[in-house]
């Protein structure tokens, strides 16, 4: 037999009582919302006023005329009668490519500083703890600066180059070495671009077969024979008339090959450099987050230290590493937004010599904004269904 305890309505409040929560929180919510409609429409009213008093146009119509300015490096075809439009797209382009090559090569040596800092060995330890500890506490910005001028005051001019493999040429105007010809190199880029798609389905492939059968499988021997021979033997047979570009030094610089630009080069270090660091300090808190006894049940299977960590470790704490990862993924992408101060053309710089010149500052702004806006969204969206995927799934 239940008995119910009976509710006092007299004691309740009206449904239009100032004394009923969910009134309130309502009205809260309204007014804020007024409150922040007025800031907009006063914000928005305010500028399109001072805007027309000074006889400044507003829209994007300014994107479809001439740029008629040149740009130092551009991964596409550019021309300075080009549109505006056309030199943001190099911008962002450039942004893409300099943060895409640092995460790939901050992750790589970011896991291998917080490996360090793990070693028995004491040497290697310390110095690692040391790289880290300076690193992260020296602005950025300074040390790009220190770095292009490492770059362009240390080594020599041209005609003095430095030579340390036959066709690569190390001098204050960047770090010139051969190339395949446009078509060729297209050919190879795409036989890049299918080795590591092949690589990350036998990466699956090869996981489910030893979750299904207990069989390991030389997962990464086999990759780098992929990655080696693919695009070679792509470019082999639809591209057999391949030429390779040599750099030759004529008049003050080189001609010919490609050519890394001293401002592309420090920027790609410094932010290597800097987010390593990080990085090393959330590969170190992932593996120590993970048991000593899963070390000890993994040696006493029999797997080596590196089978170890590969196979037991590693799994359980990329769980810890993921998060605070792409926090430092988005950190190195907004942080390419230095690149300004050295004089790389990425999005930040064309945008601002567009403003200089249409005084289209609050819509140049907006482009900005949205460029780093759509990135960073892309790199968490892309984080996020990793981690997902990684992450424990409960019964």
């Amino acid at each position: 037999m239940t008995t119910q305890v009976p509710t006092n309505k007299a004691n309740a409040a009206p449904r239009w009582s100032w004394h009923n929560p969910s009134l309130r929180a309502w009205l809260y919510q309204l007014i804020l919302l007024a409150v922040v409609g007025w800031a907009v429409w006063f914000l928005v009213s305010n500028t399109l006023a001072n805007l027309a008093a000074r006889n400044i146009t507003t829209g994007f119509d300014f994107l479809q005329r001439e740029a008629g300015f040149a740009v130092s490096e551009s991964p596409v075809a550019y021309r300075s009668s080009d549109s505006y439009s056309r030199v943001i797209w190099v911008g962002l382009l450039n942004t893409l490519k300099v943060s895409a090559l640092g995460i790939v090569l901050a992750t790589l040596f970011g896991s291998l500083l917080g490996m360090a800092r793990l070693s028995p060995n004491w040497l290697l330890s310390r110095l690692a703890g040391l790289y880290v500890e300076v690193v992260r506490n020296i602005p950025l910005l300074l040390q790009l600066f220190f770095i292009y001028a490492l770059i362009t005051e240390s080594l020599p001019r041209p005609r003095q180059a430095l030579q340390p493999l036959p066709g690569v040429f190390l001098s204050n105007r960047g770090f010139a070495m051969p190339s395949l010809d446009t078509v060729s190199a297209q050919w190879f880029w795409g036989g890049v671009a299918a080795a590591i798609l092949l690589c990350i389905g036998l990466g699956h492939w090869a996981r489910r077969r030893q979750e299904r059968e207990g069989r390991s499988f030389p997962f990464w021997r086999v990759s780098l024979i992929v990655l080696i021979t693919l695009p070679a033997g792509l470019v082999w047979v639809m591209s057999p008339h391949a030429a390779l570009s040599v750099p030759q030094l004529q008049g003050f610089n080189f001609q010919g090959g490609t050519t890394l630009s001293p401002e592309f080069a420090a920027l790609l270090i410094g932010l290597v450099v800097y987010t390593s660091a990080f990085i090393a300090e959330v590969v170190r808190s992932g593996i120590q987050s993970v048991t000593r006894g899963q070390w000890e049940a993994a040696e006493a299977i029999g797997l080596s230290r590196t089978q170890q960590l590969r196979l037991v470790v590693m799994p359980q704490a990329l769980r810890v590493i993921i998060p605070p990862m792409t926090s430092q993924y988005l950190n190195l992408t907004k942080n390419s937004s230095l690149a300004v101060a050295i004089g790389y053309p990425d999005i930040v710089s064309v945008v601002n010599t567009g403003i200089n010149q249409t005084g289209q500052a609050i819509e140049g702004i907006l482009i900005i904004m949205a460029a780093y806006l759509t990135v960073s969204l892309s790199i968490s969206v892309l984080m996020n269904l990793y981690n997902r995927r990684m992450a424990l799934v409960e019964r």
